[in-house]
């Protein structure tokens, strides 16, 4: 049992229930001397009357990650304290520097899957959560490619574009998506152990860690990587997610401008229109150039 336990203001309480609730399938419970009480499978995170906030579980990571994002008044997560039994100790999950990774791209028919890679530090990661970087899904275009400039400008970073062709030829070597992004991170992480040392990588989980870690090299090999759920809620993967989103706009722009076509995201029925009219423009032998060929949509095109 793994239990957290610290001082917040009262005056925050009701916000963090709302958040938990938002983000984590649980229900509230009435408790004596608390304001509430909130159950999940994964944890218990109780707010007394006295403002002590406390969560307990087998996972609790994941909350207290989330939180630690989101709330100011959470002490820097490489300084949190955990009681397992009666022995307390440190985490050392977050020892700076470390890199946080993620992709964008998976999900859309049309243009390039990039994978980013950044290693936070001492000197950027108040930097970062200055500027208020956070998963790209919940930023808009302008912000994302204003950000990706400073994520550049003070950081160590890699990043893989695979092109459709690319991607096609890759996916038909690995016929399974979770091995193709395993290979994605992979390389960003050995790219960016070129050029500085590291000891921990985190990114969002897509599958079995063993993947990406079969598909490191040699520098990447020594390296402590974890896959979490909600891992965008770090910061570093958070501006992993930023850049290879910024990215992944960028390209799709050079894209229509090359073909002349103006290329919808995602895979809805506008995809359909788009690829249609790409066909009657180029032939059907050309759409590979532009889009992921295992997509159920293409057959259907």
């Amino acid at each position: 049992m793994n239990i957290f336990s610290e001082k917040v203001p009262t005056n925050k309480q009701e916000a963090i229930k709302d958040f938990i609730l938002q983000n984590f399938a649980a229900i509230v419970n009435p408790k004596q001397y608390a304001f509430w009480e909130i159950k999940h499978k994964d944890f218990t995170a109780t707010f007394y009357n006295s403002s002590k906030f406390v969560v307990q579980g087998k996972n609790i990571g994941p909350l207290l990650d989330c939180l630690s994002a989101k709330f100011d008044n959470f002490r820097e997560i490489g300084n949190r304290e955990l009681v397992i039994g009666n022995s307390q100790f440190t985490i050392p999950h977050y020892q700076l520097p470390y890199v946080g990774t993620d992709e964008s791209g998976k999900g859309d028919f049309f243009g390039p899957l990039v994978v980013a890679g950044v290693l936070v530090d001492e000197k950027n990661r108040p930097l970062f959560k200055d500027l208020g970087i956070k998963d790209s899904k919940t930023l808009k275009d302008e912000q994302m490619l204003r950000m990706a400039q400073q994520i550049q400008k003070h950081s160590v970073f890699s990043v893989v574009v695979i092109s459709n062709a690319k991607y096609n030829e890759l996916y038909a070597k690995f016929k399974n998506l979770n091995k193709l992004l395993a290979w994605g991170h992979a390389r960003v992480i050995e790219n960016i152990l070129e050029k500085t040392q590291c000891e921990y990588a985190l990114s969002d989980k897509f599958g079995d860690e063993s993947l990406i870690q079969s598909a490191l090299m040699q520098k990447g090999k020594t390296i402590k990587l974890e896959q979490r759920v909600r891992a965008e809620s770090d910061i570093a993967v958070a501006a992993a997610s930023v850049l290879a989103r910024a990215t992944f706009v960028q390209k799709m722009k050079s894209m229509e401008n090359f073909y002349g076509c103006k290329f919808p995201k995602g895979a809805n029925d506008g995809v359909k229109v788009c690829a249609k009219d790409f066909i009657q423009k180029y032939g059907k032998d050309r759409l590979i150039e532009v889009c992921k060929v295992h997509f159920k949509t293409y057959k259907e095109i």
